[in-house]
């Protein structure tokens, strides 16, 4: 990445109409914006949960791990995103050594997909936006994952006093 910016010259070629963010960014914050319309997403877990609680479609693009079954969540039982086409795992540290898995092309069909204005690029962007509303009411007072945790929370303390 280091080597994209400086040697590629992109933070110069994009100054004055991009924003470049070095170290960690609030990346639910930046999903949520309204002029966010899709996200490529390497689909680890908390990336993937955070594009759907901000309602926004992806594009999947997992490098190594459980990112392939996160991606088949994404794309293939949630239809709430397009794969990219990478079909396996990059080796930790090897990236430099291996080259382009992805063709640009392939990149270019992927986000044009979530991005156009067809018929099931609609329907993908009202099903993330669905999907971030279920989310949204199980965080509440009364909702599944609120219900859940507070669950937790009484078992630990009940423990935490038989313990005592």
């Amino acid at each position: 990445m280091k080597k994209w910016i400086k040697e590629e010259g992109f933070e110069e070629r994009t100054n004055g109409r991009s924003l470049l963010i070095r170290g960690w960014a609030p990346q639910l914050l930046i999903l949520s914006h309204p002029a966010i319309g899709g996200f490529i997403t390497h689909c680890g877990w908390n990336s993937t949960l955070e594009a759907i609680c901000a309602g926004v479609p992806m594009v999947s693009w997992p490098l190594f791990g459980d990112q392939f079954f996160n991606e088949n969540l994404v794309v293939q039982i949630l239809k709430v995103g397009v794969k990219v086409g990478a079909k396996s795992t990059i080796n930790w540290g090897k990236e430099e050594e291996i080259g382009v898995v992805v063709k640009k092309k392939d990149i270019e069909r992927a986000i044009e997909s979530v991005m156009d204005e067809s018929s099931e690029s609609e329907e993908r962007r009202k099903r993330v936006r669905v999907l971030a509303e279920v989310a949204k009411r199980a965080v509440e007072k009364g909702g599944s994952s609120h219900s859940d945790l507070t669950l937790l929370i009484q078992d630990i303390r009940q423990k935490v006093k038989r313990d005592m």
